[in-house]
């Protein structure tokens, strides 16, 4: 089990919770890196005391030295020094929870450093999954997930031999607009957005479970952390989100991993892997819920999942383009730039029109996520990256 963690988006809502975690345990934490946030960074600073102190924005690097002068903890900047952290010699485990195509990077730096990665950062694996998960092959890294449904599918995957899976069952909340027409979802504000009916999750991905973009990005990457090939994966809108997903065996068992909407459980399965240790916190009562109920999700209106499982059918850098076009959209609208179903037309004219060359490299990677942004930016008359997606 981890003891010493580098923490990489710590001030965002996945990396308070991890600092909780770690509290619990009783593990230590070795680095802590924040977008900009520096008020927050440095009270965890402060309590955890770090060696290392890393604030993404360059601009605010002298902030957060003056805010820790007085202790005994070396201060950084910038994207070099986020993947410094990840692969610090103190850290045996580094918990990526940093937003968008930025956490790339550190995961991979992390993952050639041979560390032990709790992966919240869903994108690192849908723009480069191939490129991630041969680099932990080679370095003998291990990639844990964080996301609640990942997470149930590694522990009901406890149950057999992976070759023994026949397919798996991921769940969705389906977000705050559940069962809207497109009709009713054209006069959606970021506030209503934002309202989501179980999870408090970050702007950006509470954005991304209105729109079950959030859904399709798991579905991909489901299919790079156990090897799943897209038929393999079932979708179901399961709105009490209790099941967090579910493991379908050769033989017919269905294995579903239940609990209260936690990410705590989540996080800490990541760090104690294979271990389930004590965690305070509300207890699942079935009784208490009466019913549990599942359903298709409806892709006509929320076209974003169905855009995923295109792109990642496609393959190559396919994925990539849906992910950075969808990052791209999401800040504009959350900067009040677009309307709400202008994103998923944003993506799909990316799919159509952004047809990178190369491999999936980190340069193609890299290049594909550019020329999506920029799709987006020219067909909205915006500047490229004029509404940047807030990093935690």
């Amino acid at each position: 089990m981890s003891k010493n963690l580098s923490v990489l988006g710590s001030t965002g809502s996945i990396g308070t919770q991890t600092l909780q975690v770690c509290e619990n345990l009783g593990y230590a934490v070795a680095a802590l890196t924040g977008g900009d946030n520096v008020r927050l960074l440095a009270e965890q600073a402060r309590r955890f005391r770090p060696q290392l102190a890393v604030i993404a924005n360059e601009k605010l690097y002298g902030d957060l030295r003056q805010a820790l002068s007085d202790l005994d903890i070396r201060v950084a900047a910038g994207a070099e020094a986020v993947c410094e952290a990840a692969t610090m010699p103190q850290s045996d485990t580094v918990l990526n929870a940093v937003v968008g195509i930025a956490g790339l990077r550190p995961t991979l730096a992390a993952a050639k450093a041979g560390k032990r990665i709790a992966i919240a950062n869903k994108e690192t694996l849908v723009a480069g999954g191939d490129l991630v998960t041969r680099t932990t092959r080679e370095s003998g890294a291990v990639l844990l997930p964080v996301d609640s449904e990942h997470s149930a599918m590694l522990q009901c995957m406890q149950a057999g031999r992976r070759e023994q899976v026949r397919g798996v069952i991921l769940t969705a909340s389906g977000g705050p607009f559940y069962g809207m027409t497109r009709r009713q979802l054209s006069g959606v504000a970021l506030g209503d957005a934002l309202k989501h009916p179980v999870w408090s999750m970050g702007s950006k991905i509470t954005v991304d479970s209105a729109t079950m973009m959030n859904k399709g990005l798991e579905f991909i990457e489901a299919m790079w952390l156990f090897g799943l090939a897209p038929e393999q994966i079932e979708v179901l809108v399961h709105r009490q989100s209790v099941v967090h997903s579910a493991v379908e065996f050769r033989d017919g068992a269905v294995i579903a991993q239940l609990g209260v909407p936690d990410m705590r459980c989540a996080i800490q399965y990541a760090l104690t892997y294979p271990d389930h240790m004590p965690l305070p916190g509300k207890r699942l009562s079935l009784a208490d819920y009466g019913s549990l109920t599942f359903e298709r999700p409806d892709l006509e209106t929320f076209r974003c999942l169905a855009l995923c499982v295109e792109a990642v059918r496609r393959g190559g850098l396919a994925p990539c383009v849906a992910n950075g076009a969808n990052e791209a959209a999401v800040g504009m609208f959350i900067a009040g730039e677009i309307p709400f179903l202008r994103i998923a037309e944003l993506v799909e004219s990316a799919l159509a029109e952004v047809r990178p060359a190369g491999g999936v490299t980190l340069e193609g990677i890299e290049t594909a996520d550019y020329l999506a942004r920029e799709h987006v930016a020219r067909r909205v008359g915006a500047r490229v990256g004029s509404a940047p997606v807030r990093k935690g």
